[in-house]
């Protein structure tokens, strides 16, 4: 539970995906259906088959102070998709800065990255969580799992409710002309989101602007830019690309693995993409 609320933490701060006046607009790249760790992909309601790839998630955030001194934070992920539209992310998480940990029985405990592996198998209706360390496993199911392979599940009530709204007169969405991005066909969308003067207390309005690059082909988007003059500028892309079968054995928990089942749902566990890369 901890590990998982740390790569949510870090997720959410690099693709910045929380909504409303106090933040961008932003999602993750995600595999096509509950995508990578970026927000390059549509939601984990959602997956598509017959479109088997592997690539690289990396997501770069850079942020200006007013001083002229900059921040800058890069998190990459592996992630595979397999033709039946399961998902494995495997995310590294960077060494956390700061005083080292209390010595444990009198002998120092070194810091070293970790990697979270999360499994999105729509086919078994489940999502697992390895912890490959303490070569465990949880496995929690899917909600809503219609079965084996189901392509792009109608959306329930709350899509039915968004597809009603009003639209919004402070955002502006703009096709862009398809581009090459990373080896692979891709068209764009930019969504400008204004925030009026006195909204949050600003004086003059904010503007965010977030551009989404969608492969038709791999049906994930392979590019989000994100820029708020809040927070900064946040990239991330799938790169690496290659777009042949994953070997099986990724999708299923190592047989040395102890496995728990039950426990809270994706929303307790990180149970992440469902089809790729960048997640909407």
């Amino acid at each position: 539970m901890k590990k998982s609320l740390i790569v949510l933490g870090l997720c959410a701060a690099a693709t910045l995906l929380a909504q409303g006046p106090g933040r961008g607009f932003g999602g993750r790249m995600g595999p096509g259906g509950p995508g990578g760790m970026m927000g390059l992909g549509p939601g984990m309601a959602r997956t598509f088959t017959g479109a088997p790839y592997s690539g690289v998630e990396v997501s770069e955030s850079t942020q200006t102070l007013a001083n002229g001194n900059a921040i800058t934070r890069k998190v990459q992920a592996n992630v595979y998709r397999d033709g039946m539209g399961r998902v494995r992310t495997e995310t590294t998480l960077p060494v956390r800065q700061g005083p080292a940990p209390a010595p444990t029985n009198g002998q120092a405990t070194a810091r070293t990255p970790r990697t979270i592996v999360n499994i999105h198998d729509p086919v078994a209706g489940v999502s697992r969580e390895l912890d490959t360390q303490a070569k465990t496993a949880r496995e929690v199911p899917l909600p809503g799992t219609r079965g084996r392979g189901g392509n792009n599940a109608a959306p329930g009530p709350r899509g039915a409710m968004a597809a009603a709204r009003t639209p919004d007169p402070n955002v502006a969405t703009e096709s862009l002309s398809m581009q090459t991005i990373n080896g692979v066909q891709a068209t764009g969308t930019r969504v400008t989101r204004t925030i009026p003067a006195g909204q949050i207390g600003n004086a003059q309005p904010i503007q965010i602007v977030r551009e989404t690059w969608m492969s038709v082909d791999l049906k994930t988007a392979v590019m989000v830019k994100t820029s708020d003059p809040r927070t900064g500028t946040t990239i991330t892309q799938l790169t690496n690309i290659t777009r042949s079968e994953p070997d099986p054995a990724l999708f299923q928990v190592p047989a040395d693995y102890t496995l728990a089942k039950g426990g809270r749902g994706p929303g307790g566990m990180r149970a992440q993409p469902g089809n790729g890369a960048i997640r909407n």
